[in-house]
């Protein structure tokens, strides 16, 4: 049985609801967490995240030098990004320690989203500079956005959105209890 489009007063083109709302996006389209300048006293929030618990910044693992956090903005349910704990832009500046322990923690990760959701391939990158994409460019970051065959469905191609299956906080417990020992 097919109905005719509902008149939507006010809201554009007709379109019997069809329609995918994402108002959480909004916050991260308009810069909330964006740091207002380039130093780590400008509200850079990969500065501020590990002074919180890890519940409260959703931080899946703590290194000595790196840690593993979820994407608040998340590309697909189990996003995590490798941080350094140091305010540096460029994959350069990195010390040799904080370099081995980006990677160290990474393939962590990949284990960790195996094992927890069973994953069954990557993305893995860092934007380097704005130009290059990086939204908070200022702070180093590395993505790692697991995949799984069939998850290009109509809902990114179609709506422009997401659906993640299971709300942030657990998700970061269910990776950290996943995560590999040391």
């Amino acid at each position: 049985m097919t109905s005719e489009p509902e008149q939507q007063i006010g809201v554009g083109t007709q379109d019997a609801f069809q329609r995918l709302w994402t108002p959480h996006r909004m916050a991260y389209i308009q810069g909330e967490n964006k740091p207002s300048g380039p130093g780590a006293d400008d509200g850079c929030p990969f500065c501020s995240i590990p002074a919180k618990s890890d519940e409260d910044g959703l931080i899946v693992r703590r290194g000595e030098h790196v840690y593993a956090v979820l994407n608040l903005y998340p590309y697909n349910g189990g996003h995590l990004m490798t941080v350094p704990y140091r305010h540096v832009a460029d994959y350069t500046d990195l010390t040799g320690p904080e370099t081995a322990e980006l990677a160290e923690l990474t393939k962590q990760a990949m284990t960790a989203l195996r094992t927890a959701s069973g994953a069954h391939g990557f993305n893995i990158g860092m934007n380097q500079g704005t130009v290059a994409g990086a939204g908070i460019a200022a702070h180093l970051h590395q993505h790692i956005v697991p995949r799984w065959g069939g998850d290009t469905n109509f809902m990114p191609v179609v709506g422009h959105t997401k659906v993640l299956p299971q709300l942030l906080a657990d998700t970061r417990k269910m990776l950290a209890e996943a995560w590999p020992a040391s």
